[in-house]
């Protein structure tokens, strides 16, 4: 099947022999059920995400079942594969995807659609669910883009909605006294358990001028609503993942220390559809850091959570881990603009002070009321001021266009924003220094204050591009900014309904795969799948909605409640803010009712 000859004409040919340290290979006749852990990517992405890793080190604890690892050949691979009609294996046994009993995808971007497909085929299965029988894999899938399944409904057998940690054993109870029964059996079955949904037991219909009129159940089992699982209390991290022999995207340890995030910022999808927050205890995490540097030979561990700083006694942790491993190098990603992150990464003695990351998102204080991202221009200064006093010498922000209630004066203050920062930081440090500026189209998001909103039609996003480059042209100052059509793709797919899973067939039959990178994305093909499929993009991706349409993901549960984003938006239009809930009082967001709440603490 795989052979040197083949290797020697790919590149990176690491990317797909296996072998790798940690990598469990199991009796394959001795295991009765075998599992296939997709990332729709390349192998230096795929490895660097978090989810395949606890998924299988869950699965591989179970003595009667084996989870093995495959990821999204590139071009190159892929054309030697078809060329020799070799199908798609997995890493740990090299065994064709079809031999598998189940076969996951974790969903984690829109523009990876496409790769599922395309790794379908290339294992030889049908890419459309109706058109496989009982000989072929159960096709599953997880993950933050599962929060509206609808794109991906032909595809998928089922999807896990939420924390998959609790509900995928669940799932394995069940497959395991009804796998003898046909597939139709099984479904109904695993669609009684909380937080799956089997979208072939749903019928969606929809009104004349293309809004949806309904998502109704065809059977008793299927429940009207689908509820998101959450887990209550994080599960122990994994800490003997697969080391890659090849360097990958994040090239490190990687320890979960808090699962949530409750400051609301209302673009922010993750921020809402992972809440409660849920800490790791500090105990927990050194001991876990502990185990990774034994298993793993690891010199550096990244501490990931939505908003590390706001991780309790971050700080104090932090500490524990630099008396304790005086030689690890710690990445703390996702750091709060202020003071007390520079304090905190400049505690970091292993630290090299080359670059800091914040993201204010908007120029203009009144903007940044309005998305709820509490953070005061004299706060952005001062913390930029701080940095270069400290040796910093690379700043890099980012900002997004389009954001609801956005005018033009709100670009130009970031325009004016950049000159002032630029300005302190010299004063500060009288160094030379680099600011980069990246700059990113809103993309309205399903479960968030903004899922009514429209995106910014190119014109006016065109406009805004203009400005930003013309008050950015400073020595010293870099502007980037993301391919507009990419984020109408995005903005598309996010918000679709079932019948864009036509369009991403039609797309992937003309060669669209590798959507998010930009030497593959091809703009004109995918406008033409949606033309063939009688769909417009902008429909979904540039369409006010009203309060009050059915949504395509109207039947997804995340806990957070409907009235609670109305009233989010409502605010975000008067500019007022929401203060944070782990410190002021319940905003009443659905969650309330859990003991893991910030308020029940």
């Amino acid at each position: 099947m795989l052979d040197n000859e083949l290797l020697h004409q790919v590149n990176r040919p690491a990317r797909y022999t296996g072998g790798e340290w940690n990598s469990i290979v199991k009796d394959w006749d001795k295991t009765p059920v075998r599992i296939a852990l997709a990332y729709p990517d390349t192998y230096e992405i795929g490895m660097s995400n978090m989810a395949i890793p606890i998924l299988y080190d869950i699965l591989n604890r179970q003595p009667d079942i084996l989870a093995e690892r495959i990821y999204a050949p590139r071009t190159d691979m892929e054309t030697l594969m078809r060329q020799r009609d070799i199908p798609l294996f997995s890493l740990e046994s090299r065994r064709p995807l079809g031999e598998f009993d189940i076969i996951g995808f974790s969903l984690g971007y829109e523009l990876t659609y496409t790769n599922v497909l395309n790794m379908l085929d290339l294992a030889g299965i049908p890419v459309f669910s109706s058109d496989r029988d009982d000989s072929h894999p159960l096709i599953i899938a997880g993950g933050s883009c599962c929060l509206n399944p609808e794109p991906m409904a032909d595809f998928t057998d089922f999807f896990v909605i939420g924390d998959g940690e609790e509900v995928v054993l669940e799932f394995l109870d069940v497959y395991r006294e009804y796998k003898t029964t046909t597939k139709k059996g099984l479904l109904l079955k695993l669609a009684a358990i909380p937080g799956i949904y089997v979208p072939s037991l749903y019928q969606v219909e929809y009104d004349a001028d293309g809004l949806t009129k309904s998502i109704t159940p065809t059977v008793t089992e299927a429940k009207p609503t689908v509820t998101r699982r959450i887990v209550s209390k994080l599960p122990p991290p994994p800490t003997r993942p697969v080391v890659p022999y090849i360097e990958v995207i994040h090239d490190r340890g990687a320890i979960e220390i808090q699962r949530g995030c409750s400051r609301g910022c209302r673009f922010c999808q993750a921020g809402m559809i992972y809440r409660p927050v849920r800490e790791r205890p500090h105990d927990e995490v050194l001991h876990a850091t502990d185990e990774l540097i034994s298993n793993c030979g690891y010199d550096e561990v990244s501490l990931v959570s939505l908003s590390t700083s706001d991780y309790t006694d971050i700080n104090g942790l932090v500490g524990k881990l630099v008396w304790q491993h005086p030689n690890l190098t710690l990445s703390l990603p996702s750091l709060r603009l202020d003071n007390s992150s520079v304090d905190l990464v400049g505690s970091l003695p292993t630290r090299r002070r080359t670059g800091l990351t914040f993201a204010p998102e908007a120029g203009s204080e009144r903007l940044r009321r309005s998305i709820n991202k509490d953070l005061t221009e004299e706060s952005l200064l001062e913390t930029a001021a701080t940095a270069f006093e400290r040796g910093w010498t690379n700043l890099k922000l980012y900002f997004m266009v389009g954001l609801p209630t956005e005018t033009v004066e709100d670009v130009e203050s970031i325009v004016h924003l950049m000159e002032k920062v630029r300005a302190t930081v010299k004063q500060a440090s009288g160094r030379k220094q680099m600011i980069r500026v990246s700059v990113a189209t809103f993309v309205p998001k399903p479960h968030t204050p903004y899922q009514w909103t429209s995106q910014i039609s190119e014109p006016h996003l065109s406009a805004r591009h203009e400005i930003l480059q013309r008050g950015l042209r400073q020595k010293g100052t870099k502007l980037s900014w993301e391919n507009p059509a990419t984020s109408l793709l995005e903005a598309a797919l996010s918000r679709g309904d079932r019948r864009t899973g036509q369009a991403i067939y039609k797309a992937w039959k003309s060669g669209c795969k590798f959507d998010a990178w930009s030497e593959h994305f091809r703009h004109e093909s995918w406008l033409r799948a949606f033309e063939d499929s009688g769909l417009d993009p902008s429909f979904y991706a540039r369409r006010e909605r009203s309060p009050d349409e059915v949504l395509p993901w109207s039947h997804i549960d995340t806990g957070i409640s409907v009235d609670f984003l109305k009233a989010e938006f409502t605010r975000s239009a008067e500019g007022k803010t929401t203060p944070d809930c782990r410190t002021h009082s319940c905003n009443t967001c659905g969650l309330e009712n859990l003991d893991i709440c910030a308020d029940k603490k």
